[in-house]
């Protein structure tokens, strides 16, 4: 099992939940890999053997390398978990063009050039697994925080073409739609209406994971499906007073 963010709250609660029979063995990327002391043993305690790999999503050249020396020293990645991504400063976006070309960067572009480069080489193996989470935020973009939520949207898009591209192929997408996640990432904030914890998308996650059979797409929590259903007929003058 690789998980891309092996710093993620996400990323290492699922990792714990698949460690043992379902993940010999787990390799968490991540810049100062080094320092991934706590998070190895966090994983090592749940079953697994846990290694660790120096990767920096921006640094699109180095996805490749990293991905063949996970498969060279493993012989195959059964379970591929895409669990890095910044949330940014909506306010600093607006006026700072450097600031929101990086969140767009990290949250699309440095995904889809990963999920690329894995999904081939899943192909080649004809098995795997691959996780994606996007979020509700893209599935209609609100103004509060419309530059991570266009970054969502549009991996949330990339995502789903992918999946219908895999069909066949032996490979599966199980894409994850978390409402408010209440974490590191999200400290401070006041918690959205229907919000989820990273153990709770986590839970989802593996859920998906273990039926193993057909993509899947995923809302955590579920309700936010039926929601959206209707979130997405509000007129737009009322949408734009949405709160984050």
């Amino acid at each position: 099992m690789l998980v891309l963010g092996g710093r993620s709250e996400i990323g290492l609660a699922v990792a714990q939940r698949l460690a043992g029979r379902e993940a010999g063995t787990v390799v968490l990327a991540a810049r100062r890999a080094g320092e991934l002391d706590d998070e190895t043993a966090r994983v090592a305690a749940a079953g697994a053997r846990v290694e660790t790999a120096e990767f920096d999503a921006d640094d699109l050249a180095s996805h490749r390398p990293l991905i063949d020396d996970v498969r060279d020293r493993h012989g195959r990645i059964d379970v591929a978990v895409v669990a890095f991504g910044i949330l940014g400063d909506q306010a600093r976006a607006e006026t700072d063009a450097a600031h929101a070309a990086a969140i767009v960067h990290t949250d699309y572009l440095a995904q889809v050039h990963v999920l690329t480069e894995l999904a081939q080489v899943l192909r080649e193996q004809g098995s795997g697994t691959l996780v994606v989470y996007s979020s509700v935020a893209g599935v209609r973009v609100r103004r509060a925080n419309y530059v991570y939520g266009s970054a969502k949207s549009g991996l949330d898009g990339f995502a789903s073409g992918l999946a219908d591209a895999l069909h066949g192929s032996g490979v599966r997408l199980v894409l994850i739609r978390p409402g408010f996640v209440v974490g590191r990432m999200t400290e401070g904030m006041s918690p959205a209406p229907l919000s989820s914890t990273p153990e709770q998308v986590a839970d989802a996650t593996v859920a998906a994971v273990r039926r193993g059979r057909g993509n899947a797409d995923v809302w955590v929590p579920g309700t936010l499906r039926l929601l959206f259903l209707v979130l997405r007929l509000l007129p737009r003058a009322v949408w734009r007073r949405m709160p984050r």
